[in-house]
């Protein structure tokens, strides 16, 4: 169910990196001398990942197609621009509150309103599937049904962009579930509870640092009024973005939509806008230890650009993960794992897809007997080396080769191209840095992977933003 996705890791073309990833007028936002829909496909077209078709409503609603014809079925979403980053100060957990209440009873588009719960529960009818998920840039919202039920999925998804209406007693009740979900899913797990304090120590005075499922003590004292004001704040059509993948044509859905979401009138929207961090003086160190740790873990998280900042510097970070962390072939694995047998695993995380900064963390479990202070050493080390020696030309590009592959295995999905598109439109990207990201980082060179990782990741020179690090270990048996 839904309501297990505030924490969703979604389809990506590397192991966390994704991407690393008309109008009532007819007017193509993508680029004005692209094809139609019904026209052939062009040259250029061949070159992108999902040939994915871009259009506008008058409204404002952004809507993408991809067609996919292996099956007859589609995969319908849309696509908030609003998230846990955009909560008011002392009221975290309000976007996933309002997902919650987003099932619990909504209007539909020319049929009878739906009662709490009947939104899933029709969607099975109709043979199909749905879920939501929030994160801190958007909250998303998806079915998977038979084609044949497409316009009545989109009657249904419209209706309750305005058309929420839950009874009160679902709205009280709901909370409880959401404690339930916290303590499920972060307090009764200290992996989790780590890594919440770990992103709160790094990304200070910053939206990123507060959980999205949020505080449990602000969560405690969300309200119905609360979660009404967020909404109506931000479910509108020109905050939103349609998807829709699989055995349709652009003109079709391109029609649905004009008729359903084209008629819900666009609201007055404020400019999304994020807290910054101070610079910071001093670097954080975190010791956590607890009973149900069975061996210690090693992080250590940097501050870096997304794609939305840099996206020239966050292809080259996509592709030194690739590099770094790509595998058991790959460079932290091979030194820290199999050379210097100071770990029992070993990696890089990076993704790149967020509106406002991003992080890359560099973590390791050490083997019994190995200090934490020499694991630390050598990962850091590994990064000296790339600062002062930088990387192989060959590696770049068998790194890159490996990211091109992985794009092109992307399409065979229904629901992944929809999911990659989605978060990366929502995060501030566009179309095209998704469809032409597999020759966009084949521009990507040793040189340039050397500079980025030097100005952020070089352990001896001083940060803005210093990196954060991060032990969780067994608690110290009596």
């Amino acid at each position: 169910m839904h309501r297990s996705f505030y924490s969703l890791k979604l389809l990506t073309f590397g192991a966390v990196s994704c991407l690393a990833m008309a109008c009532l007028s007819s007017k193509v936002i993508a680029e004005q001398n692209r094809p139609a829909p019904q026209e052939a496909e062009s040259e250029s077209a061949k070159d992108k990942v999902f040939n994915a078709q871009e259009f506008m409503l008058d409204n404002g609603m952004q809507v993408v197609v991809i067609p996919n014809h292996r099956a007859p079925v589609v995969t319908h979403m849309v696509w908030y621009k609003t998230g846990a980053a955009m909560e008011p100060a002392g009221k975290s957990g309000i976007a996933h509150y309002l997902e919650h209440l987003m099932f619990k009873g909504s209007d539909v588009i020319g049929a009878e309103a739906l009662a709490p719960g009947e939104f899933s529960k029709t969607i099975r009818r109709l043979g199909g599937n749905d879920n939501a998920f929030t994160s801190q840039d958007y909250t998303a919202y998806f079915q998977s049904v038979p084609v044949s039920a497409l316009e009545q999925v989109m009657r249904m998804e419209a209706g309750r962009m305005r058309g929420m209406n839950p009874p009160l007693e679902d709205v009280k009740s709901e909370l409880s579930v959401i404690f339930e979900e916290r303590r499920m899913r972060t307090d009764n797990d200290p992996q989790a509870r780590f890594y919440e304090q770990l992103r709160a120590h790094s990304y200070i005075n910053h939206p990123y640092g507060t959980p999205i499922i949020g505080w449990m003590h602000e969560v405690a004292g969300l309200s119905w009024e609360d979660a009404k004001s967020y909404y109506q704040k931000w479910y509108a059509p020109n905050n939103a973005i349609l998807v829709v993948s699989g055995d349709v044509s652009p003109a079709e859905v391109l029609s649905k939509a004009i008729d359903i979401y084209g008629k819900i009138p666009a609201q007055d929207l404020d400019e999304r806008q994020y807290l910054t961090s101070p610079p910071a003086e001093s670097q954080a160190r975190l010791i956590m230890k607890d009973k149900a740790v069975r061996e210690s873990a090693l992080y250590i998280m940097f501050r870096v650009p997304s794609a939305h900042q840099d996206k020239h510097k966050a292809l080259a970070l996509d592709v030194f993960r690739e590099l770094m962390a790509g595998g058991p072939s790959a460079q932290l694995y091979r030194s820290i794992v199999s050379d210097q047998k100071l770990a029992s695993s070993a990696g890089l995380s990076y993704d790149s897809t967020s509106w406002s900064d991003a992080d890359i963390t560099i973590y390791a479990t050490p083997l019994p007997g190995v200090e934490i202070e020499v694991l630390e050493k050598a990962l850091l080390d590994e990064l000296r080396a790339v600062v002062e020696d930088g990387v192989e030309a060959d590696d770049v590009e068998n790194a890159i080769t490996r990211l091109q592959e992985q794009a092109i295995y992307a399409r065979d999905s229904l629901s992944g191209p929809a999911m990659i598109i989605g978060r990366a439109l929502a995060s501030g990207m566009s179309l095209n840095d998704v469809e032409y990201w597999p020759h966009d980082i084949q521009n990507v060179t040793a040189t340039g992977i050397q500079n980025v990782v030097k100005e952020y990741l070089d352990p001896d020179t001083p940060h803005e933003q210093p990196p954060v690090t991060g032990i969780l270990m067994p608690a110290d048996k009596e």
